[in-house]
């Protein structure tokens, strides 16, 4: 038996959050995601809508074929067109061909809609959300009625919207969901409303009355508001999308409802041991889709949980309660503390141990630290954001930065050319000239000096090619790391061509990522300065995990 605080959360992200400008899934990519969420423990995950298009049929298929563990997937559809029957509707006929038990079948709430969208009467709309509904029952479908546009419906004729609900539960929904389906609503009338219909639907006395639930947008930037209040007034099952994707401004975000609903008011919405994956699952789905994550995203951004301000930091240090309105680890997410002009001796502090690093606060060390931080801070870079930067400049004021190389020099050659042979056929005069860059770069290892040029699309890439080049001898593993971003930023533009030009580069190695920064007036040696010390950060990381492992082998 469900316990008394019971919610059941809807997962629309693979049906209403593809729906997000953008946003492509294929159907490997839909599959892994289901099963991730499946994982989290989401009791309902919509699928699709099938026969819209082949890919979630093709969703629909596979899974039959390899269920999931505890989730049920749901097939989504609308009505059936008017003055058609329901037996003939091919919309009706593809979702019960997709063979879920549970169907979520929407119908319109609001009179303008019925008019002004589907052409129609009031009644008609009104045999159509009764027919579709008793018809998937008749197939021996659970059907969970979307009541779309319901409090634009109800706010502009409050009679009518309510007899499509009676319609819905005439015909034998154990659902209805009340949709703002513009986003437009403000919490103080999603209250009244849903508390009138809770308090409507008991006046009814039916032996087995229908659930209530929630379905919001975000166009207001109230959709996880919306929901709050919602459950208060008696919704039980919430709909929503991870990371808030969907159309227009997105839907209710389910890694923002979730906590908030668990975690502050105490209802059973998932698992305990699964919320604790919530924030690497929030990034799974933003890998998978292709999308950056929210760094500021409550509760499972990066920054969720970061301490900048040196009175933070401190205060942090003493009591996490201090700044932090959850333990991160509830949702998986975790502390960090950012280093920049504004930090105090506790943010080094607990950057060293961060490092792994053993730095006092009387080290005389920590202070020419701090000091260097906020000179370099005032020249340009942003350590911040290029925490591997920051740690090796750590590492030398302690003298614990091993010399992996050193770079001696390099040449940059930049060359526009016309396009040759069959390109210059094919070529308009509007076209612009080929060109790619060509790099020569001097280095020394294990007191050897090495020679090594290459070429690239553009200088960035023909210098990281070369510096592979000339290092892949002594040091392989470079061919795991690879560049995930390159950010540029012109800091005193008024000084035209002659500013300083910060870079931000990021480099993965299939398992973490990281990010070195560098500052010059000229961009190829801010780019040279944050490439090589990406590099420089990978190996030394990848050494500091070998010798790890040699002595625990040890042990």
């Amino acid at each position: 038996m469900p316990s008394p605080n019971q919610l059941w959360i809807y997962d629309t992200t693979l049906r209403d959050g593809a729906q997000r400008e953008g946003l492509s899934l294929s159907v490997e990519d839909k599959l892994n995601i289901a099963r991730r969420l499946d994982d989290l423990g989401i009791p309902f995950i919509e699928g699709g809508w099938p026969g819209a298009n082949p890919k979630d049929g093709q969703f629909f298929a596979k899974l039959q074929q390899q269920p999931l563990k505890q989730a049920e997937v749901v097939a989504f559809c609308s009505t059936r067109r008017p003055h058609r029957p329901a037996n003939e509707d091919v919309t009706l006929a593809a979702a019960l061909a997709a063979r879920t038990k549970w169907v979520t079948l929407f119908g319109k709430s609001w009179d303008l809609h019925v008019t002004e969208s589907l052409k129609t009467d009031l009644n008609e709309n009104l045999s159509m959300i009764y027919d579709s509904i008793a018809y998937l029952k008749k197939q021996e479908r659970r059907v969970i009625y979307d009541a779309e546009h319901w409090f634009d419906g109800y706010l502009n004729n409050p009679a009518y919207a309510v007899q499509t609900l009676e319609a819905a539960i005439r015909a034998g929904a154990e659902w209805l969901v009340l949709c703002d389906t513009n986003g437009g609503m403000l919490p103080h009338q999603v209250t009244d409303i849903v508390r009138t219909v809770s308090q409507w639907l008991a006046t009814l006395n039916l032996e087995n009355p229908p659930k209530l639930g929630i379905h919001t947008h975000n166009d207001g930037e109230l959709a996880v508001a919306n929901g709050l209040t919602a459950v208060l007034e008696g919704a039980t099952m919430v709909q929503g999308t991870m990371n808030g994707y969907g159309e227009r401004c997105g839907n209710a975000n389910l890694c923002s409802l979730v906590p908030n609903l668990q975690l502050k008011l105490g209802y059973d919405c998932l698992p305990i041991n699964k919320l604790g994956t919530l924030a690497e699952i929030s990034r799974y789905v933003s890998e998978v889709v292709n999308l950056a994550p929210d760094d500021h995203a409550p509760y499972v951004g990066l920054s969720a949980f970061a301490h900048k301000g040196g009175i933070h930091v401190s205060a942090v240090e003493r009591n996490p309660k201090t700044y932090e309105h959850i333990d991160p680890v509830a949702v998986g997410n975790s502390r960090r503390i950012v280093i920049s002009d504004q930090s105090g001796l506790s943010n080094i502090m607990a950057k060293a141990r961060s490092f792994g690093l053993k730095l006092d606060r009387t080290n005389p060390t920590s202070r020419q630290l701090l000091q260097r931080l906020k000179c370099l801070e005032d020249e340009g870079y942003q350590f911040e954001a290029a925490e591997a930067s920051f740690e090796l400049l750590m590492r030398e004021a302690l003298n614990q930065r091993p010399t992996m190389f050193e770079v001696q020099g390099f040449q940059v050659h930049c060359e526009r050319m016309p396009y040759g042979g069959i390109a210059a056929i094919n070529r308009s005069p509007e076209d612009p000239a080929e060109s790619y860059s060509l790099a020569t770069v001097k280095v020394a290892v294990d007191g050897k000096n090495l020679l090594h040029a290459a070429e690239g699309n553009g200088p960035v890439e023909a210098l990281d090619h070369a510096l592979r080049k000339a290092l892949e001898r002594f040091y392989p593993e470079l061919e795991r790391f690879y560049l995930t971003d390159y950010k540029v930023r012109i800091l005193d533009s008024a000084s035209g061509t002659a500013a300083k030009t910060r870079v931000l580069v990021e480099f993965s190695d299939g398992e973490r990522r990281w990010t070195t920064v560098g500052l010059s007036p000229n961009i190829i040696e801010a780019s040279y300065q944050a490439v090589v010390e990406g590099l420089e950060y990978g190996l030394l990381k990848l050494r500091s995990q070998v010798e790890a492992k040699l002595v625990a082998c040890q042990s």
